[in-house]
């Protein structure tokens, strides 16, 4: 038995060169936490999808460029509606509802998050700006890394114990480079994290025993440094050790 779970990411495609592509940060914070990534192409083919996620131990979705599809979530798109890549949003999909099969423990992160909840049959904010009341900056620019706004979590939230910990010492404060955001909540789904507008900055499954959570800002951009963000990856990892474990020894 291997002591490394391998975890897919799905990647990103840029159009004008017909290239796949995932900034190095992802793979780095799951290889720093224990695990193998494994780049998932967007390939929106069944066949692909269910080959590649049978021999994997979690799913990581990550952040894009793109905006979803608001036709996935019943809605006209927006004036300030960003590109759309059908190819990100098809696969993403496929891969959500795959992993659900599996039971695969799944991290999103920002987009991945906003794809995650949409497919659960929730919605989103098209554009904070323009449709939400006094909004914060949601749009932080560089440095990238920084903590420019605080979270406030519910007491049942997945990472509330090391939250806990680290508002001992200061307020928890999160990166931020997003102009979307939910909406309504997906099936399964609850908010437990919010920014100071009301923005939902983390949501989580509501089944006992199931790793699915979403967090709106990027730890992968500040693992190394930031506490919260790296035990986001460690206790990912975590949980996609124990299900290849439990695999191996035939549980």
């Amino acid at each position: 038995m291997s002591n490394r779970p391998k975890i897919g990411i799905t990647m990103r495609l840029e159009i004008e060169t017909r290239r796949f592509y995932l900034g190095r940060d992802y793979s780095e914070a799951i290889e720093a936490a224990g695990g193998d990534p494994v780049h998932i192409g967007l390939i929106p083919r069944r066949e692909y999808i269910e080959s590649t996620l049978k021999d994997l131990d979690g799913i990581l979705l990550p952040g894009s460029d793109t905006d979803v599809d608001p036709q996935y979530y019943g809605e006209e798109p927006h004036r300030n509606l960003k590109r759309v890549v059908p190819e990100k949003d098809e696969t993403e999909r496929l891969v959500i509802e795959v992993a659900e099969k599996l039971h695969l423990p799944m991290l999103a992160i920002c987009y991945g998050m906003q794809a995650l909840n949409v497919a659960r049959g929730g919605s989103l904010v098209q554009d904070i700006d323009s449709q939400i009341a006094d909004p914060i900056k949601h749009e932080q620019g560089m440095p990238l890394a920084r903590g420019s706004h605080t979270i406030t979590y519910a007491p049942n939230w997945l990472l509330g114990e090391t939250a806990d910990h680290l508002t001992s010492r200061s307020s928890i404060r999160v990166n931020s480079h997003h102009h979307q955001a939910i909406g309504r909540i997906g099936d399964g789904l609850e908010a437990v994290a919010f920014a100071p507008d009301g923005i939902v900055e983390s949501v989580q499954d509501t089944r006992s025993g199931r790793f699915v959570l979403g967090v709106q800002w990027h730890p992968e951009l500040s693992w190394a440094s930031d506490e919260l963000s790296r035990m986001i990856f460690e206790r990912f990892v975590a949980n996609c050790h124990n299900r290849e474990a439990s695999f191996a020894d035939g549980r």
